[in-house]
This record gives structure tokens, sequence and C-alpha cells, in this order.
């Protein structure tokens, strides 16, 4: 049994008091200070964890102004902040061990767009996609780019001066920003804009907080000059963190301190709103695919690309792109990047055009074509074939794929991980490839795997050097090669930040700014922040004073994960190996990942929260001598004792009473997952929620009772079958008001569906396909089992949806097959969601000693729910390794696929259907869009893929009476408004729970794609 583990770090008391008095000053935000909610903002997307004393999400710049003005009283002068957005800093600027100031879950609103101006105002929580969103209806989007932008908020980006693909014609994100509203430490707001002629000299007069800013600011970029002049490279990414170079224009006497806050990453003051100026969307876009035979050829070919005349040039090494043929992510792409026959390609240029005049750009892409084209026939520059793409939905799928490369490089098999920490060095582009040749030698030197891939038109590359951090050797090794990339990165020229800002690197900004430039940063400091309280270690000091800036020597997540027991993490590699990259906090509603977060805007409610939970929770049991792994052993080997359930009942008795056991944190986190399964495919790491959670739940519940309902949920299988025989008895009842009452305050269970009326078994009582023979089938000759098609049973379609399962009898017998239908087994999948793990590993054995056995005969098993037949695929075998064998369930468009065939293939005419696929289904099986189209195609009819995420029924969670708003709010997230806009007859479902919850919201079911199909063939 699990122990009890109190360990929370508990909150500075100076801290506590703070945050009371804070919750009765008129702050309208949310407050939190449970351990799992701080460890949830203690990581990033780097390697660093710094656990803060609490995390505020303040709802107005109104709140943070209470907030400062309470902090500027002195019992509270030693509190300091920390601003964050995203949480997808690659070099830990957001991490502080103070209060963390989250501006994403409530201060994301567009507040005002002027299209004739260009511009737009919004709030700084508002994420980069979603903006563009908003704006596209105006032709116009904020083109500053990162590979992060589905999560990342422009506060963060404003922050880190943040940038991306097509830099080189759309800049940075200061080249972006009109003027922001702020709120310094003191709690009074400024907005900035350009402030030129006699109204700068008014403000610089002006004896004011204001007056004073503006006089620093103004003093050291006149004052020093020729230092900036000589000090800032000539580069793209200019030097940021703080921008003397573009704060003040000497010619226009025009000073702006918009360029100073950009970069500035929170140590000046809060962001929470800004002009942003937009650009117009091109009218046509082309990307040309430019394949080489190296990555060193890519990269000295790149400068023809930049003199084309292209928008922007990308570049990808060989090991992304193995790492992308073997992600989810390369079924989108690859015959956009097609293999060159007889050649091997180990380098890519992704050359993008984008204008206004279709001509025009024509023009310039046969230019380039006709180049490349003499290359390849004089064999010159390594360049071994190319594909034009002038598709806009093909050119965002490819960018989607190199967005992913980031995280890709993370998947990769060993306990050596890709990590950033010089992932966005900067040189002049014309010295990249010999910049590239001496980073590349050392770390060869230090026998280090790699990727590569960057904005080679701006000269930045991305590199993410492969270490153990939980090695403490390597985390040394992660210091030499620092050092060693700052002075290499000096000696040509270029920076060490080149778009990701600086965070824990700061202690390098001495070695660009240089000691006069980099004291005139701690004196900008010291007059907006003096003491030293906004985000304090990172880009400087104030001047006087003498604390130290953060270092890339600070602690990591591998000395935490170092102190669980090396078996136990190659045990859990499911949470562990999450780097933080945190594709999960994607803000499309119509994305399958992850629900939860969308739900709740609560980062422990998403796979890294939970991923980063369950490693702290591990470390907590290592600490204490537990060994989890031999704990899941016996658990499995042996069956409930009299003992146990007394020391259970003690331990939910205290649970009760309010004893504090941080496994109730994991717990209340796991509660909320609604395994979909989504996170297993779609995040890059494949971080695999589900699988983790049933193991937690599993022990969690050896130690405290398990409610009702979860019994419940797991014994399904056993009690739908006999229900089924008879619902003109079991269908009243439920419908009773007394037994749905009493569900709800018994069970926690709402909405109780009803048995299928007709059952199955009356629907099959004269069909042939009800008539299971096993030793008939073994008897058949090869032929006969050629017209074969076994038709395996799941609790949901069978008991409770029971005319699918018969409309796809009469589909088989339509396309000339003999359908038998298989006596039920049970799936065990219920049981695996609540974490029944040993009840769940029985059946598996038991389903898959009979799936096998018909496996044998070589006969198609299919299945119709998607979840139940990729449990056999994914699940069993985790459970049941090799002892699962290899019998395969097909899912019904696999089958079809197979058969459809045998009809002759119809024009298309008619109207469309709509098929809304399963969450499970689509992101484990990306082709499925594609699969039944090519079916509905083939029998004359158009089918129209819907693109919706989560419909929030997921299995049984939308029944529990805890989870049931939330259900139906995720519902109407991406469900509600295409099926108000679409036919409803029109539109069809594969999940059995997707078409459970529609019936339930709009009142009327909708149907199944064989149901289509079965009347296309009528």
């Amino acid at each position: 049994m699990i122990p009890r583990l109190d360990l929370q770090q508990q909150i500075n008391p100076t801290y506590f008091s703070f945050l009371d008095s804070l919750a009765s000053s008129g702050f309208r935000g949310d407050i939190e200070r449970s351990y799992g909610s701080r460890l949830a903002m203690a990581t990033d997307n780097s390697v660093y964890q710094c656990l803060p004393q609490a995390v505020v999400f303040p709802r107005s710049t109104q709140d943070l102004v209470v907030m400062l003005s309470l902090a500027g009283k002195d019992a509270y002068r030693d509190i300091r902040f920390a601003p964050r957005g995203g949480g997808t800093g690659t070099n830990g600027q957001s991490l502080n061990d103070n209060i963390v100031v989250d501006l994403s879950r409530h201060m994301h609103q567009l507040l005002k767009v002027d299209a004739d101006g260009r511009k737009v105002r919004v709030q700084t929580g508002m994420v980069k996609d979603r903006l563009n969103q908003l704006v596209a209806p105006y032709k116009l989007f904020f083109s500053p780019d990162l590979s992060t932008s589905n999560r990342a908020t422009i506060g963060g980006m404003i922050n880190t001066d943040a940038s991306g693909q097509g830099s080189l014609v759309y800049g940075k994100t200061s080249d972006h920003v009109l003027g922001v509203t702020a709120v310094l430490v003191d709690g009074s707001i400024i907005e900035t804009g350009p402030v030129s002629g006699e109204a700068l000299d008014a403000k610089l007069a002006e004896d004011s907080r204001e007056g004073e800013l503006y006089r620093c600011v103004h003093d050291s970029v006149t004052g020093h000059a020729d230092e900036i002049e000589r000090r800032f490279p000539k580069l793209n990414r200019f030097l940021t963190g703080y921008d003397l170079k573009h704060v003040y224009d000497k010619e226009r006497h025009c000073l702006d301190l918009t360029r100073l806050l950009c970069g500035s990453e929170g140590s000046l003051a809060f962001i929470t709103e800004a002009w942003l100026d937009l650009t117009p969307i091109p009218a046509c876009r082309t990307l040309v695919n430019v394949k080489y035979d190296s990555f060193q050829s890519a990269l000295r070919n790149a400068p023809l690309m930049v003199e084309a005349e292209a928008l922007s040039v990308e570049t990808v090494d060989s090991r992304v792109l193995n790492l992308a043929r073997e992600d989810i992510v390369w079924h989108s792409v690859s015959d956009l990047i097609q293999d060159v026959p007889g050649k091997v390609m180990d380098g890519l240029n992704m050359v993008e055009y984008a204008d206004q005049d279709p001509q025009a750009q024509q023009q310039k892409v046969s230019a380039l074509c006709a180049r490349l084209d003499g290359l390849i026939e004089r064999g010159e520059a390594g360049v071994i074939g190319y594909q034009v793409c002038d598709d806009l939905a093909s050119l965002n799928r490819i960018y989607g794929m190199r967005k992913k490369a980031v995280g890709l490089l993370g998947n990769t098999k060993g306990r050596k991980k890709p990590v950033a920490f010089v992932e966005d060095t900067a040189v002049p582009p014309e010295h990249l490839a010999d910049y590239i040749n001496e980073f590349r030698a050392l770390l060869d030197e230090h026998g280090l795997q790699y990727g590569m891939f960057g904005h080679v038109d701006a000269g930045v590359l991305h590199v993410r050097p492969a270490l153990d951090m939980t090695d403490p050797e390597q985390e040394v090794m992660l210091r030499k090669i620092s050092d060693r990339v700052n002075a290499l990165t000096a000696k040509y020229g270029g920076l060490m930040w080149g778009e990701h800002g600086k965070g824990y690197r700061s202690e390098y900004s001495p070695t660009f700014f240089g000691e006069i430039l980099f004291t005139e940063l701690r004196r900008i400091k010291s007059a907006f922040d003096p003491f030293n309280r906004l985000n304090p270690g990172k880009i400087c000091t104030p001047l006087d004073s003498l604390e130290q800036l953060v270092s890339v020597d600070a602690t990591k997540r591998g000395f935490f994960d170092r102190q669980i027991p090396v078996n136990v993490r190659d045990g859990f590699t499911q949470a562990m190996d999450c780097n933080g990259n945190g594709l999960c906090f994607d803000f499309d509603v119509r994305s399958p990942m992850c629900p939860s977060m969308k739900l709740t805007a609560d980062r422990r409610h998403s796979p890294k929260g939970r991923a980063g939970l369950v490693r702290e929770w591990l470390r907590q049991l290592s600490a204490q001598g537990f060994d989890p792994l031999a704990e899941e052993a016996a658990v499995m080997s042996r069956g409930s004792s009299v003992k146990s359930l007394v020391e259970r009942v003690k331990s939910t008795w205290q649970k009760h009473r309010g004893e504090y056991d941080f496994s109730h944190e994991v717990k209340e986190a796991m509660d909320g997952c609604l395994a979909c399964k989504a996170c297993s495919s779609q995040c890059p790491i494949k971080v695999d929620v589900p699988t983790f959670r049933a193991r937690f739940l599993q022990m969690y519940h050896q130690r405290y009772q398990r409610p009702p309902k979860d019994y419940l949920v797991s014994w399904v299988e056993s009690y739908s079958p006999w229900m089924a025989k008879a619902p003109r008895l079991v269908n009243p009842l439920i419908k009773h008001k007394w037994v749905q009452a009493g569900a709800r305050s018994v069970l926690g269970m709402v909405d109780m569906p009803l048995v299928s009326e007709p059952s199955l078994q009356t629907l099959l009582a004269d069909s042939p396909a009800g008539q299971f023979d096993l030793v008939r089938l073994q008897g058949m000759n090869e032929e006969e089992k050629a017209r074969t098609v076994l038709i395996v049973q799941d609790p949901f379609t069978s008991f409770y949806d029971a005319q699918v399962v018969y409309d796809l009898v009469r589909l088989a017998t339509a396309l000339g097959l003999n359908p038998v239908v298989l006596p039920f087994r049970p799936n065990g999948k219920p049981a695996h969601v609540k974490g029944f793990l040993r009840r769940f590993a029985a059946m598996a054995a038991d389903s898959a000693q009979f799936l096998n056995q018909l496996a044998r005969l070589n006969i198609p098993l299919v299945g119709v729910d998607p979840s139940l037949v990729l449990c056999y695929r994914d699940e069993y075998a985790k459970v049941l390794g090799q002892a699962r064998g290899d019998f395969e369930v097909l899912l019904p468009q696999e089958w079809l696929l197979q058969v459809i065939d045998k009809l002759a293939q119809k024009p298309l005419a008619g109207e469309p259907w709509y098929l809304f696929a399963h969450c499970t289904e689509k992101t484990a099986k990306p082709a499925t869009h594609q699969d039944w189209s090519r079916i509905f195609a083939h029998l004359g009819a158009r089918l129209e893929p819907v693109s919706v995420g989560c419909c929030g029924m997921a299995g049984t969670y939308g029944h529990e009476s805890q989870h049931v708003e939330g259900s139906k709010t995720l519902y109407g997230l991406s469900w509600q408004e295409p099926l108000a806009r679409l036919p409803q007859q029109r539109c069809l479902a594969t999940g059995f729970s997707c078409r459970s919850q529609v019936k339930r919201m709009e009142g009327q079911g909708i149907k199944h794609p064989v149901q289509a199909l079965l009347s296309l063939l009528a």
C-alpha cells in the first residue's frame, strides 16, 4: 500500500499573509496556493525547475494595480513577482520562486480592431494563433511567427521579442508592437508609444514617475550612442533585453519605451494590453521544398535562396526528418516531401514565396526552379530534387511538421534527450555554414547526438544536444558547452539568444553588451524596479543591488528526477519523458488534445501538468523508500484482504477529515482526464496520460476506497448483456425519476443510457449472422473463408446501440459476404479506464486467447467502436506483452477498403455527408478521414470531414455527475455549431459516446457511417 505523502513545500508566511490580504483587497482573479498548482508553474520548456510560492491569475489590468499597490506596503516589501504567458519558454524566462502571475487564463480578449489602420488592441494573454484566427476575416494577420504559435501568448512574445520563420521580411515582435499598457512595480500605469519633438521634451521635463523613466532611458542611449552602435551586431535578430539601439531615434528626436519593454522578460513592468501592427495576408503563397544529399549542402546553398528573393528559408537536417517520418505528422506531408529515387535525402530547404501579385510571384518561383534544374543537371551544390507546393492547406501541413520538429527532437529513444540551452544562436547568415562546422565539431568532441534545423535566411540555428539530465556529469557538460558556444557565437559576431530570450542565460549578457552598456541596463532596471522585485535575476539586477543574476547552473528538473530510482524512471517513461514543449496547451477547440485543458484553462489538467504531478509523486514515494513497481506487481498477483479493507476504510476516513496527502492532488488531476488518448499520439513526446493514470488509480485505491461509480463502470461488461435481454423491463426502470435521482445521489451518475430495444439478439434471431459455430468456421474451405467476415462485439454498441451492429451485418450481406457476429467477450476497456488493472489483465488474456483462436482461421475480424477496437492494439499490448498474440481486429473502414472493390465505382452525385470522427480514432489512425472519404466516393457519395475536438462524453465521463456540466461545455466548444449549421440527418459519427452525446444535447441522434453506406447501397 502506498504511504501518505505529506511533503508540499510550505509557503513563506509573508507570502501567505500577502495572499490573504490580496483576496480581501478587491482582487477579482484566481489565487492558487496548492502544491499541485505551484508545480504546474515550476517548469516550462527548459531544463530548469523552480517552485513558486503561489500562482495568481488576474482578470484585468486593475487586478494588477491592486496586487502591486498592496505589495508596496511595508509589510510586503519583500514580495516578488514573475509574469507568465504560455509557459513555452526554453530558457526558464518565467520561472521564479516568488509569485507567478499568469495572464493567459482570463486576460485573452480582443479589445479593438482597426482594419483600415491595420492594427489591433489585445490583452496580452491572447494566444498568437487565436489572434490570427480572429483577424483573418479582415484579410490581416500578426506576422511574427514561432513554432509554438498555437499556445504562445502575445505577452510572452513581447517579453522575449520572439520571432521565427519569415523574420527577414516580417521582422521580430518588437517591429509590430505599436504601444502597450504597462503596470509598474508601484501599481502605476503607463501607456507607451512613440513620443517625439516637443512632446518628448515635455515628457523629459515632467516631474513624475513616468518622467523619471523617460529621462533615465534618454540619458543612457544619448550618452552612449557610439558604444551602442559598436556593440549591437548588424543582425536581423538584433540584441534585445534591453533594446538600447531602437528605443531612441535621434533624427526624429523620438523615444518609444515600447522598444525597451519588448524583450525585457517582465523585469521592468507587467504588460497587460498592446496595440499591434497587422500585415495583409498574402494573396498567393508558394513553397519550394529543395532536397539535398547532406545538411551541409543545404546550409551552403541557402544564400542562393535568399538571393532569389524568398520570404523565408528554413533548413531541416536528416535527424529531424527521420523523427518526423516516425510521427503521426508525417502522414500529412509524405506526398509533399517525397524521397528521390536512388538518392538519400539528408537535408531540406523549405523556401517560401509570398506576394500580393500572382504574376510577380510566379516569375520568382520559375527563376528559382530554373536555377535548381541547372544545379541538378550538373550535379552541383548537393541538390538532388525539389517539389513545388502552392496549395495553402498543404503549406500549412508542411509548416505543421516543421513546427512540431522542436518537440519531435525530444522523442528520441533512451535516457539521453535533446534539451534546450544553446538552441537559438544567431550569426550573420554568410558565416552560418562555417559557424555550424565549428559548432558540430564542439558537439562531436563530446560524443553527443543532436538534430539541427533553423532559419538560415536569418542566420539562426536550432540545435538541441542529447543529454541525460539525471546524470550529474552531463549537467556539468551542459555548463561547459554553454560557455564554449557563448564564446563561439561572439567570435562570429553573433548572439547567443536569437529569438527565445535570455532567461537563465542572463549571466552571459555582459559578454555581448560589454561593461559600459551592461551598466546602463542596470541603471534602467533601477529606474523601473529599484528593489529587484520583477522577475529578479533575469536580464540584469538594479545598479546598487548585490544580488546575482540567474545562472545556467540553476536547479534543473534532472536534480529532482535523479532522486527517483532508475528502474522506476524507466517504468514510467510515459510521464518522465515529458519535456514541457506544451503542445497540449493548444488553444484550438477543434484540436483533440487536450479537452480537459481547454475546459479548465488549468495547466494541472493537461498532459504536461499530469506528467509533472506523477514525476513528483514518484519522487516522494522514492523518498520514503517505497517501490511503486514492486507494489504494482504485488497488486496484480494478489487479491484484496480483510486487513487491507480495514486500512482503506481508515485512510478514507482520515481523508474526509482533511488529512493532507499529495496523492489527493494527483488524483484530482487524474479525475479530470477524459482518457481520450489524444496525447498518446498527438504529443511529440507521446506522453500517455491514460496509461499512467490507470496505474496511479490502481495504487491510489489500494490506500483509499473507491466511489461506487467506479464499480458500476468497470462492471458494465458484466451486467449489460443481462440487461439487454429484457429491455422492456429494464428501460422503464432506468427512466424512473426515483432511479435517476438515486443514481445521481448514490452512484454519482446521470443520464443513464437505455439498452437497445429491440436487442441485438432479437434483431439477429432469424439471421445466419447470429449463428456462431466455431467447428463450422474451422471446417470452411478457403473460398468460403474469403466470403466470410467475423464481427467482434463491444459492450456499448451491441447493448446500447444494437441497430448499428445489425446494419453492419446488413452492409456485409449487401456486399455479397457472409457476416458472423461473434459471442460477446468483455474487452476490458472500462475496467482499464478506472484503474482495475488486475481485472483488465484477466479479461484481456481471455479475449486475446479467443481472438487468436479465430485469427488462425484467416477470416477478417471487424469491430465497430473505435475506442474498443484500438484498445486491442494498445492497452492489450502493454498489459499482455508477447502473450497478446498477433490477432488483428479491424476498424470498419479498414475492412471496407479491402472489400469495397467488389462493387463497381459510381460517379459522385447528391448532397454530401459529414463525418465527425472519434478523437481516439483520428489521432491514433490519421488516415481515418481519407479512408472513409475513399469508401463513400467509391459508392458515388461525397463525404466531408468536420474538424472538431472532443464531444465531451468520452465513454462514461459525461455520465458522471461531477463532470456533466464540463461535458456539456466541451460539446458547446466545437460540436454544437457545426451540428446546428449542417443537416443533422447527413451527419455521421463513428464513436458510440459521440452519438450518445449528440442525442443527449440535440434530442435526436446521428448515424454511424456504415448506416449511411447501407442507405447508398439500398
